[in-house]
């Protein structure tokens, strides 16, 4: 479980000037197992939430529980030791352009765990099959497509079989149907795993597909959290507006 209480951040200009306030007293409970979709205008907090989460920003106030572990108040190496349970897909993908497709899979096993090669290897082959990639091991990133870039980098972000995985964005920049098969996997993924999985995106019709529960950012605040029904029911007028694009003023 993700246990996020009464969070607080904001960010001061390079400069100079008054502190911008991203995040405001938010607080939400993810259940293990479960698929958190965030949802929101731009620059209303949700990356910058994820980002917490996995202990890469601190709040300047509340705290952040991960399986029962402070985050918030753990060490540099006591966070090396809790990232380990994490997979991330970060929004731009985060691709090293010098390695081949095979060897950025394998970045995180190698890095993380002494696993002998062949080891690597088999499961690598595996992620890519997981993907509908397979024999796409020796390609460069430069030549594949943005879908492709996708599913190498979440075969990446699952290929250690964390149990959080955090996803920012996975379908940005992505035909629909493309996209559709991006949230797909996603959701295959986190069934045979078992994973607990938070992700942002902006492209609501496909990932309301694949949720479990839904939280709304807005002006840096949380203002719902529910189930995947509860949302697309709301009756809160700025929920209603994002989730069905009706028009009833300015969000």
């Amino acid at each position: 479980m993700i246990v996020i209480e009464n969070v607080s951040k904001s960010f001061r200009p390079a400069g100079g000037g008054s502190p911008n306030q991203v995040l405001r007293s938010v607080s939400l409970k993810v259940p293990s197992q479960c698929v958190y979709g965030l949802i929101g205008p731009g620059a209303s907090g949700k990356s910058v939430l994820l980002k917490m989460i996995v202990g890469l920003l601190k709040p300047d106030a509340g705290r952040i529980v991960v399986e029962d572990k402070d985050v918030t108040a753990a060490s540099d190496l006591e966070l090396q030791q809790m990232r380990l349970r994490f997979g991330m897909l970060f929004q731009n993908n985060a691709l090293f352009d010098h390695l081949t497709v095979r060897d950025n899979i394998a970045f995180p096993l190698r890095r993380l765990t002494n696993l002998p090669e062949d080891e690597i290897q088999r499961k690598v082959e595996d992620r890519l099959s997981a993907v509908n990639l397979p024999g796409f091991g020796d390609r460069m990133p430069s030549g594949l497509s943005g879908g492709q870039k996708k599913r190498v980098g979440v075969a990446r972000a699952t290929i250690t079989q964390a149990p959080i995985v955090l996803y920012d964005e996975p379908a940005a920049g992505l035909d629909p149907i493309t996209s559709q098969k991006i949230f797909e996997t996603l959701r295959d993924e986190q069934r045979s795993s078992g994973s607990t999985v938070v992700m942002v995106s902006s492209d609501l019709d496909r990932l309301l597909t694949v949720t479990d529960r839904v939280g709304m950012m807005y002006r840096g605040r949380l203002i719902f959290d529910g189930t995947t029904a509860e949302a697309k029911a709301s009756a809160e007028p700025y929920v209603r507006q994002f989730v069905h694009g009706l028009v009833e003023g300015p969000l």
